[in-house]
Parts: structure tokens; C-alpha cells; sequence
């Protein structure tokens, strides 16, 4: 019996925890979210991430509470000897926080670390060709998500998408469209919609214009959306991704379609800043 009222017992704790961590959380982020943003860290916007000048005085504001969040709940880890320092961190924390913007304030609930190396870096895979033969490669690589926690970045990378807020490629906006795609499990181009946005709908929709981006590669057409996009719906989620924050009125006027489902997605349309 006093087993049994020990499990019992704890069984309630963890219940009782399960109901308060949310609210304990949010009044903790809401704490933080009050704080005044500190001068430094308007002054390193104003330097590197140009493109916040450009937001609405109310998304701004919304900016900057995000990042005070952002800022205290995720490590940031220097790789290869680099040094993580407010310059880092800020610049990365803006460009992510981007695709937080009237959403419902997750903040990438499985992200625990951003890895920051100073250069593109070179990762070792295992690729199989189509007879079944596995061979290893060394790829060079900008920027990585992972689903155990962790995006990968290169420092010149982030810094050079950020100061060329209108190329449509900036590596910060798309890894962090791979955690919201792994929100819901492994990337695969599905992220958590928004209410009202119906399921079938952005499957075909971003179907469509999947396969005409793959056709386009396979002939070498020029798209507005990278042929990288064509590798996998993932890719091609986060292409895409970069292009609505980068080069929003194209993409209204090219994939009207695509434009719609990311506006409703992310609640914002950068076309009308």
C-alpha cells in the first residue's frame, strides 16, 4: 500500500507539472519580453540585419520582444575556435525570430542549440547511387537543421544573407523553416498550418509548384525559387521560404498560389512592407 500511494503520488506531481510548466513558462517569457532591448543590441541591427528597418513600427516591437525570448532560451555554441559573441547572437536571433512574427510563439520548441562555425564547413554522408551502392561524400555546407535540437550555421553565411535582404538566399531563414517543418516530425515540406488553412489545399498547391520547379531543374529553366528546391518538398519548403521574406512581390506575381499559403502560414506578407 504505501508503494502504491508513493506512484500515486507522483503520478499527480507530474500531472500537476504537465498543467502549470506551460503557464510558469509563458510568464517567465513574458518577463522577458517586457525588458527593455538593450542599446547594443539595436545598434547591431541597425549594422547587420538592414532588412528590420524596413518592418512596421507594431512588427518591429514584435521583433525585438521575440528575440528577448529567443536570446535566453537558445545556446549558441562557437565551432573550429570561433568566437560566439552579441554580434553573433543577435544577428542570427533577428533573421530566425523573422518567421516567429504574429505566429503563436513556439520558439522552435526542439531547438536547444545553434552551432556556429566561421566559414561553410564540411559535413561526411553516406550516399547510396541507384545500383545500391553506398559511398561515402564530404559536402561543404552553409547551414544545417537537425531534428535532435540543433541548426547548424556559418557565421560569413548568415552575415552576407542578412546584408542582402533582396537575393532571396539567406541560409538564417532557411534552417529555421527546417525546424518549423520538424515541429511535426522529419522535414518533408508539411509544417503545423495555420487555423483556417486546410491541409489538401497546401499539398497541392505546393505539389504544383514543386514538380514544375524539378521540371525546370531537370532543363535547366530559370526559376525564381533556386533549383536546390527541387532536391525534396523539404528544400523546397525552406527555397521558398527564403524567397516569400527576400523577395516577397515576385513571388506574389510569379506563384501567386505559393504566396498565398506562406501568408496564411506565417501570418505576415512581407510584399506590403
Amino acid at each position: 500500500m504505501p508503494t502504491l500511494l508513493i506512484v500515486l503520488g507522483l503520478a499527480a506531481l507530474w500531472i500537476a507539472w504537465l498543467v502549470t510548466e506551460p503557464w510558469f513558462t509563458e510568464r517567465r517569457r513574458a518577463r522577458w519580453r517586457a525588458l527593455p532591448f538593450p542599446a547594443e543590441w539595436r545598434a547591431i541591427l541597425r549594422r547587420r540585419v538592414p532588412c528590420v528597418r524596413a518592418l512596421p513600427t507594431d512588427l518591429q516591437l514584435q521583433l525585438k520582444r521575440h528575440m528577448q525570448v529567443f536570446l535566453r532560451e537558445k545556446a549558441f555554441i562557437g565551432c573550429q575556435g570561433f568566437e560566439i559573441t552579441d554580434e553573433v547572437r543577435v544577428t542570427i536571433a533577428a533573421q530566425a525570430c523573422l518567421l516567429l512574427l504574429n505566429g503563436p510563439g513556439r520558439y522552435y520548441p526542439g531547438l536547444r542549440q545553434i552551432l556556429v562555425y566561421p566559414g561553410a564547413f564540411m559535413v561526411d554522408r553516406v550516399h547510396a547511387d541507384g545500383n545500391g551502392v553506398q559511398q561515402d561524400q564530404r559536402r561543404v555546407l552553409s547551414g544545417e537543421s537537425w531534428s535532435q535540437g540543433q541548426v547548424i550555421l556559418s557565421w560569413q553565411d548568415a552575415v552576407d544573407g542578412a546584408a542582402s535582404a533582396d537575393d532571396g538566399q539567406n541560409v538564417v531563414i532557411h534552417e529555421f523553416a527546417h525546424q518549423l517543418d520538424q515541429e511535426n516530425g522529419s522535414a518533408n515540406g508539411a509544417p503545423h498550418l495555420s487555423p483556417g488553412q486546410r491541409r489538401a489545399q497546401w499539398a497541392a498547391v505546393m505539389g504544383r509548384a514543386f514538380a514544375d520547379l524539378q521540371r525546370r531543374a531537370e532543363h535547366g529553366e530559370p526559376s525564381l525559387l533556386s533549383h536546390y528546391g527541387a532536391t525534396d518538398p523539404a528544400e523546397f519548403f525552406a527555397v521558398a521560404s527564403e524567397v516569400f521574406f527576400e523577395q516577397p512581390a515576385q513571388l506574389a506575381v510569379e506563384l501567386p498560389e505559393v504566396h498565398a499559403e506562406l501568408v496564411a502560414l506565417y501570418r505576415i506578407d512581407p510584399s506590403s512592407w
